[in-house]
């Protein structure tokens, strides 16, 4: 994936023996970003250290560091890669008042317990060599751009997970898939992000590595190099999180909007909204431990909550945060917002009618929040070769997409890669992603083999209850008090009536008629008895996917498959007979 992650990862050569593979990381990582940030800060190191003499106060060296320097964050060592290996006897020590004297907001090494390492690593006579490997590599941006640095960052990753037998796929996503979200995220919005000198804030609740921030920002500056692309994001794994932060501090975005912590359980940035939102978070996790939290939040906020609509099933999560986002949306009156979010199938068509899946979908289709969802290529992902899509939210849809969603078909839009990565074969190409755009920005025009697009009604149903009597020993049916058949439980059965039946366009308005029609024709000349318990009726949505892209394929002539069953035949008897000679 990266020359040099591969050149970094080489250096943990130097550790082994006293470290085993999967603990390489706790050291290759924290020194990787203390080089990062040591060769940044090094043009104005005597700069930052007489500014210091002169100012006490933290926050107020900040600004004075800031417009000094035009950098958010600072160190006040009289030590650094320059001058470390100069004292052999004190390098521990130095290193660590090194890594002490960085502005309050770096907080990054105490999620490696770095200063731990640096202990195990004198004591393992190793700190020494390691420095000295570190201070050959440049790590400036100048000569290692941003994107390079994440990908090495990403490289280095994934080899101490396969190291530690963990999946990498929690940390990132691979770049060609952040890709295609950032284009789609950005495609209704591109004239706009033209203007000249406009600021846009973008949110990432599971933010990794940082990847997806990385990416949207620079897909911005492409356009206008004039913009301005507040980044924002949360992550609850402490490694992630510090490289995260220290490579939006290395382009000079403010630490602060990076936080550390749960979403689910704990908003970092409640009460804020924003411009565009983005996230992959992760597939089929419980959410079990967190279950007292989230139902709490859901019972005190009421009707305006984020988990209002609905609450999935505990073993899978991945909706909480879809209604998490939609929750930061800036609302229509401020601008409005956008969302984009990787997920697997499940959310599609999970949960029954009025189920905590379906009452999410029904409040996003009814609130017209849904404007497209692709389906991307199989085995996309490094840990998983599982079917994904991207949900693309808008709540300010353009007037000719009011009402409607666009599906899309990009499973066949994919490159064969040279090498694997994981369960990763595939990647989607520059001219794969091209052709998934246009077919968005094509819509209605869209080529109908790839492209549909459908009313938010046609993905309801109403389930409903098919009661039939009870009879007697004798055959007569059983009446309640009323004279009414009784029901029989052991009969009883249910059907799904889509609210489009029979061509119907009323969706909920046309329920009573609907389901009539329905029984009328489906039930009632099958079962005459019959009749539908309206007080059980349920509402659900759904949005079966393939259903709607599904291609016939006619079987093989009988003929055709019976010569194949005669060669294998042959063969088969070909190998008893050498068994038996």
């Amino acid at each position: 994936m990266s020359n040099l992650g591969s050149f970094i990862w080489s250096i943990a050569d130097q550790l082994r023996g006293p470290y085993r593979p999967n603990q390489y990381g706790n050291v290759i990582l924290p020194l990787t970003i203390l080089r990062r940030l040591d060769c940044i800060l090094e043009p104005d190191r005597e700069t930052m250290r007489n500014l210091a003499a002169k100012y006490d106060n933290p926050n107020r060296l900040k600004v004075e560091v800031k417009k000094a320097t035009g950098r958010p964050f600072y160190n006040t060592s009289n030590y650094s890669f320059a001058n470390l290996l100069q004292d052999a006897d004190g390098l521990a020590d130095n290193l660590t008042d090194y890594v002490d004297r960085f502005s309050p907001d770096v907080d990054v090494f105490e999620y490696f317990d770095f200063k731990k390492e640096i202990l195990a690593l004198e004591k393992a006579e190793l700190l020494r060599e390691v420095v000295t490997s570190f201070k050959a590599v440049d790590l400036h941006p100048d000569v290692v751009s941003n994107a390079d640095m994440g990908d090495a960052f990403e490289y280095i990753i994934r080899k101490f997970n396969e190291a530690a037998n963990e999946t990498s796929g929690d940390h990132y996503t691979p770049r060609d898939a952040i890709r295609l979200l950032v284009d789609l995220l950005f495609a209704e919005k591109d004239a706009d992000l033209t203007e000249d000198g406009i600021i846009r804030t973008l949110y990432d609740p599971t933010a990794g590595t940082g990847g997806m921030l990385s990416l949207a920002e620079e897909h911005l500056l492409e356009q206008n190099p004039n913009a301005k692309l507040s980044l924002y994001g949360q992550e609850y794994n402490g490694q992630s999180y510090a490289i995260c932060k220290s490579d939006l501090l290395a382009k000079g975005h403010d630490a602060t909007n990076i936080a550390f912590g749960n979403t689910l359980t704990d908003d970092a940035f409640a009460g804020r909204h924003f411009d565009f939102c983005m996230s992959n978070p992760p597939y089929g996790v419980e959410w079990k431990q967190y279950a007292k939290a989230v139902k709490k939040e859901r019972e005190e906020a009421g009707p305006y909550g984020r988990f209002a609509p609905g609450l999935p099933s505990t073993s899978d999560g991945q909706m909480l945060f879809l209604l998490h986002l939609t929750h930061k949306m800036r609302a229509p009156e401020d601008g409005g917002g956008r969302v984009g979010i990787v997920m697997n199938g499940s959310p599609l068509f999970n949960g029954a009618a009025e189920s905590g899946p379906s009452n999410i979908r029904k409040w996003l289709l009814e609130h017209d929040l849904v404007e497209a969802i692709v389906a991307l290529p199989t085995n996309m992902f490094f840990n998983t070769g599982i079917a994904t899509y991207i949900w693309i939210l808008d709540n300010t849809k353009h007037s000719d997409r009011q009402g409607l969603v666009q599906l899309i078909d990009g499973t066949s839009f994919w490159t064969k890669m040279r090498k694997n990565l994981g369960s990763k074969g595939r990647e989607i190409s520059d001219t794969d992603r091209a052709k998934v755009v246009k077919l968005y920005a094509d819509f209605t025009a869209a080529d109908p083999e790839f492209s549909k697009v459908l009313r938010n009604d046609e993905f309801g149903y109403w389930t409903i209850t098919v009661e039939r009597p009870m009879v007697d020993g004798d055959g007569n049916q059983v009446l309640d008090r009323k004279g009414n058949p009784k029901p029989d439980p052991k009969r009883r059965d249910t059907e799904n009536v889509p609210f489009t039946y029979g061509g119907s366009t009323a969706g909920v308005s046309g329920k009573a008629e609907v389901i009539q029609d329905y029984f009328d024709a489906e039930v009632k000349p099958h079962v005459p008895d019959a009749w539908v318990d309206q007080s059980k009726t349920k509402t659900g949505y759904e949005i079966p996917f393939n259903r709607h892209f599904y291609k016939y394929i006619p079987p093989r002539p009988l003929a055709e498959i019976d010569a194949d069953l005669e060669k294998q035949v042959a063969k088969i008897l070909e190998l008893l007979r050498e068994v038996e000679g």
